[in-house]
């Protein structure tokens, strides 16, 4: 009863004004509460009444413990030490019985001293568990994106660092790695194991004395896909295997209403999972139509910014609003039709408000008239589709045949956006935005992105990584 108490009065407050910092922290605490009352109910309906229970066991436990003066973590027969590495205001994962088995199995490959590998189809979460479950104990983890072109040398410098800074690390997609260098670095991690194994403080690795303090080394694999190795045997022997099945995503998708505010979160989160998966059944197979867990949590983020600036809305009304411009630009025409009759059959008798776009609309049309265009309806609509993509994503791909209007789409915006800001507008959505055109065709991958230098042992941006470097020490607030 506390806990649901507790948690209903996290819930109310999420609803009244909040700042961007105050939010980040109560819908955190909303999502590990949640987990919480998962499992103080889960004990009540088992009857635990004995701390040597397994169900109690199975766990992530804090401890103050006076022997040692410190915080330690206990999690089945693991014991580990509290980090302390303060990250700031970040975002929790929604914990699942799926996540809490991962856990177990990372936990346990690290009081083993070994390395762990969740392996599984795309979306269902390796990274962002073994990247949660660093937060819950307060360690540092690097996220690393391996590729075909990274050799041991380099693999060895980010091995040196890892155990002298005593973090841990998420090698993505570690199966990318060509197999000559996997012999390799199984040696490496070997050599590393051998010497936590042996409680050393230093050891010699790749010909330079090293400190050596605990850490972790988890690898994530997508098997069957096409550009992969499988792992040879003496690579294999260094990680405890994890197998990550496709979460849960009404569980999800309820958990993340909840947190956004949503008091009727359960059913929300049916009716949507439901519309996404009648969505993947009888709509067209297209390369750019995405109902996994990501595009879920997009819709989900959405809704709960659609909720706090229209407080009056109804909870299923914003949910549609947020489906809606989340989805319609992507879908072909012939597509439409379908995903409309989904929604109303899913929603039924709700009529949906359109949005007022106002001085963007009249703008919009001020710059195609400039730009002696004719005002096609259709035009106008793709536009104003990119715009409302654009305020919830970090990015946006325009898709069609050449001639179709893709860059002239793009560069109406930017000067519609660009003259309201410059005219005065007070909404933080009207920025002035600013253009870099690449053809990534006529140049190699180094170019676009990177590379790194075998002969100096150094990296060298390329022209995206050079332009987003820019960006961010521009002075001049805009966007790009």
């Amino acid at each position: 009863g506390q806990v649901v108490s507790e948690l209903n009065d996290l819930i109310v407050k999420i609803r009244g004004h909040l700042t961007s910092l105050e939010r980040k922290v109560i819908v955190a605490l909303v999502t590990t509460d949640v987990h919480a009352r998962d499992i103080v109910e889960c004990l009540w309906k088992e009857n635990v009444t004995n701390v040597g229970n397994f169900i109690w066991q199975q766990q992530l436990r804090y401890y103050w413990d006076q022997d040692v003066d410190d915080v330690l973590i206990k999690h089945s027969d693991s014991v580990i030490q509290y980090g302390y590495e303060y990250m700031g205001a970040t975002s929790r994962l929604v914990i699942t019985p799926l996540t809490d088995r991962c856990w177990m199995t990372l936990t346990g490959a690290y009081g083993l001293k070994l390395g762990a590998a969740p392996a599984g189809p795309a979306g269902t979460g390796k990274t962002e568990s073994s990247k949660d479950l660093a937060k819950a104990m307060a360690i540092q983890c690097v996220v690393f994106n391996c590729s075909d072109q990274i050799d041991y040398k380099m693999m060895a410098k980010l091995f040196c660092g890892l155990s002298q800074c005593g973090c841990w690390t998420c090698l993505d997609e570690f199966n990318r790695i060509d197999i000559e260098v996997l012999s390799v670095v199984a040696q490496q991690l070997l050599t590393l194991r051998e010497g936590r194994i042996q409680q050393k403080e230093h050891i010699n690795f790749m010909g330079v004395e090293i400190l050596l303090k605990d850490h972790h080394v988890i690898v994530t694999m997508n098997p069957g896909y096409a550009g992969r190795t499988e792992l040879p045997d003496n690579l294999k022997v260094c990680f405890r295997p994890v197998s990550m099945m496709v979460p849960d995503y009404a569980l999800i998708a309820e958990i993340m209403l909840f947190a956004e505010g949503f008091s009727d979160a359960k059913t929300l989160s049916r009716k949507m999972c439901k519309l996404y998966i009648l969505c993947s059944e009888q709509l067209s197979q297209q390369p750019h139509y995405d109902y996994g867990l990501r595009a879920v949590k997009s819709v989900l983020v959405m809704a709960g910014s659609l909720k706090r600036a229209n407080p009056t809305l109804t909870e299923d009304v914003t949910l549609i609003r947020a489906l809606r411009d989340s989805n319609v630009p992507k879908f072909l025409s012939d597509d439409l039709p379908l995903f409309q009759a989904i929604v109303y059959d899913l929603f039924p008798g709700i009529e949906i408000p359109s949005n007022d776009y106002g001085e963007l609309l009249v703008m919009l049309e001020l710059q195609i008239a400039n730009a002696k265009l004719q005002n096609v309806p259709t035009f106008v609509t793709k536009i104003i589709q990119m715009f409302d993509t654009f305020n919830v994503r970090f990015g946006g791909t325009l898709v069609g045949p050449t001639g179709a209007g893709k860059s002239t789409c793009y560069r109406i915006l930017q000067n519609t956006m660009t003259a309201l800001r410059e005219k005065g507008s007070t909404n933080p959505l009207f920025q002035a935005v600013h253009t870099r055109v690449l053809n990534p065709k006529c140049i190699t991958m180094g170019e676009l992105y990177g590379e790194f230098n075998e002969l100096t042992q150094e990296w060298h941006d390329g022209l995206a990584s050079m332009i987003m470097r820019e960006a961010v020490v521009e002075e001049t607030p805009g966007l790009l």
